[in-house]
């Protein structure tokens, strides 16, 4: 299995899923985590700036692309290995869902980075186009709603984790009962490794359980071993998890059949915690 990326935090998590699986995992990027798995063969090169050259020889039974955003980006991986990988499997987005669905947004193909809330979704859709055209039968696209678990950065499930341990009030910029749907980024990676021992085509819907936004920091809360206070405020501005609510019909998506049982939040909650814990000592 060749995973493009493979040190951040879903790449990660798949890694480990494929080495407790008994799989041999090569990775290819940047080079600047080599030191996490030092028993795993890693390749060098910057996919954004078009440096595939270590990917030149060599053949691979399935690719996982973490890190595609743009067609571009997919477009030049998928030059890059021509018929050398049998399967490719795409992590894309539950935002290329129009509204609560089921169809996909218009694509987008010529957007500008960073990308945003009206771009990230429909470029992921152009790119989840490439891959079909390109591989048939032999793509596997997988959308995500938002991923939680260890390794995450701050702008999610952390944040609010962190905010809960301190326990007492925890302020709210937002609607206290807004939808919460998260995927355990472990659930992810079982998910990722099972379609490809199965060989298996088609788009995948990742979910894990849904909530309130209170529900959620109570969840925290009861993780940290604290009691909470949650204080709505006015919203202002870009907040970890805060949505609008004309985006709320997007926030609780089905799962597909093929997730099987899913992590609770709360256990998701707790191990963020000790991760978060462990790595600030």
């Amino acid at each position: 299995m060749l995973v493009l990326g493979g040190t951040g935090f879903i790449g990660r998590t798949i890694v480990e899923r494929l080495l407790a699986d008994g799989h041999t995992p090569t990775l290819f990027n940047r080079g600047r985590n080599a030191s996490l798995f030092p028993e795993v063969s890693q390749l060098v090169g910057d996919r954004y700036a078009g440096d595939f050259g270590a990917l030149r020889d060599g053949s691979w039974d399935a690719v996982v692309d973490v890190t595609s955003y743009t067609p571009r980006d997919v477009g030049w991986a998928m030059d890059a290995l021509g018929d050398r990988v049998g399967r490719y499997l795409f992590i894309s987005s539950h935002a290329v869902i129009a509204g609560a669905g089921p169809g996909l947004r218009p694509p987008i193909r010529d957007a500008s980075w960073p990308l945003t809330d009206e771009t990230y979704g429909p470029s992921k859709v152009a790119c989840e186009q490439d891959v079909v055209q390109r591989f048939g039968s032999r793509a596997t696209i997988v959308r995500p709603v938002k991923v939680a678990g260890p390794y995450d950065d701050p702008d999610g499930l952390v944040y609010w984790v962190r905010a809960a341990a301190r326990g007492g009030r925890v302020a709210l910029p937002g609607d206290p009962a807004q939808p919460i749907q998260l995927v355990d980024s472990r659930d992810l990676a079982r998910l990722v490794v099972n379609l490809l021992v199965a060989d298996r085509g088609g788009a995948f819907l990742a979910a894990g359980p849904a909530t309130t936004f209170s529900g959620l920091i109570q969840i925290c809360a009861e993780a940290a071993g604290t009691s909470v206070e949650v204080v709505p405020e006015p919203s202002r501005g870009r907040f970890p998890l805060v949505r609008d609510p004309s985006m709320w019909a997007t926030l609780h998506r089905t799962p597909a059949p093929e997730m099987g049982a899913v992590t609770p939040l709360l256990t998701t909650a707790r191990d963020v915690l000790a991760w978060d814990r462990a790595s600030s000592a």
